[in-house]
This record gives C-alpha cells, sequence and structure tokens, in this order.
C-alpha cells in the first residue's frame, strides 16, 4: 500500500461586505473573507493538502488570482476540480484533519453540515473530515478578527491498494 500525506495552510483576511464562507458553508457574520474567489479558507487549505501530498504544486498553481475565470469562484468548484487531479493520479483520500484558527464566528453549530459538504464532493465519508477550530485568545491578527487561518492534513493512498 503506498500511502501519500499532504499539509496545506490558507490566511484569508476578514472585511466587512463580504459573504463569510467555510468549508463550503455559508455562515453568518458581519465580515467575510476577501479573496479572488469566494476565499473559502477550509477548502483552500485542504486543495493545497491534496496537491501537496502528490506533488502537484498548489492551489495558486492551478488557479491562480490573475485568471479571471477564478474571479468570485465557488471554492467547492476548485476542491472538485483538485479532487479531479488527484484521482487522475491513482489515488484516493483516506482521511482530512484540518484546524481552523478565528476568533468569531465559532464553527461548531456548523461543523457537521462542513463535513457533509467536503465529503460529498471528495467521495468520502462525513467521519473521514476532521474540523476543529482554536482562537488566539485574542492575540495578533485572528485575535482582533481581522483575518483567519485553516491549516489541512490529508492522508491518501494508491486507488487500487
Amino acid at each position: 500500500m503506498k500511502l501519500r500525506i499532504g499539509s496545506g495552510i490558507d490566511f484569508h483576511q476578514l472585511v466587512e461586505g463580504r459573504d463569510l464562507f467555510i468549508g463550503g458553508i455559508k455562515i453568518p457574520h458581519f465580515k467575510g473573507a476577501l479573496g479572488h474567489s469566494d476565499a473559502d479558507v477550509l477548502l483552500h487549505a485542504i486543495c493545497d493538502a491534496l496537491l501537496g501530498a502528490l506533488s502537484l504544486g498548489d492551489i495558486g498553481t492551478h488557479f491562480p488570482d490573475t485568471d479571471a475565470a477564478y474571479k468570485n469562484i465557488d471554492s467547492k468548484i476548485l476542491l472538485k476540480k483538485t479532487y479531479d487531479l488527484i484521482t487522475a493520479q491513482g489515488y484516493q483520500i483516506v482521511n482530512i484533519d484540518a484546524t481552523l484558527c478565528l476568533e468569531a464566528p465559532k464553527i461548531k453549530p456548523y461543523v457537521i453540515a462542513m463535513q457533509q459538504c467536503i465529503a460529498s464532493i471528495l467521495n468520502i465519508g462525513d467521519k473521514d473530515i476532521s474540523i476543529k477550530a482554536t482562537t488566539t485568545e485574542t492575540m495578533g491578527f485572528t485575535g482582533r478578527e481581522e483575518g483567519l487561518v485553516a491549516m489541512a492534513t490529508c492522508l491518501l493512498t494508491e486507488a487500487n491498494s
């Protein structure tokens, strides 16, 4: 059995006047993430973890913010395209472990919906995706609610093993 591990991290600034998408779910909040796409920090970190596991570069390589085709794109589409790249290489996902770092909003009420959304795109079970959150105890840019961070780790295996 051939296994591959990947890790990803993403940061986005929080600003007023934008919707907040995390894990494919729109979360009510007075600020949203700023980015070329919908700026879903969790899905972007997962994309980078998946791509990194197979040495396929990063999300910016495949979906550059200089390409108008990705302007305001739903990050679920980017995750699906990333999944297609992984399966084309003959791999499947074993599991994903992710951590969000943000002061607010609290994401616990949305975790199950995030797991279901991500699982449906990646053809894995809800329980194969762990999503946790932490704060920085009001320290730094996340503590001041100026931005948020997501980190993800994935394990892949060859599809025929």
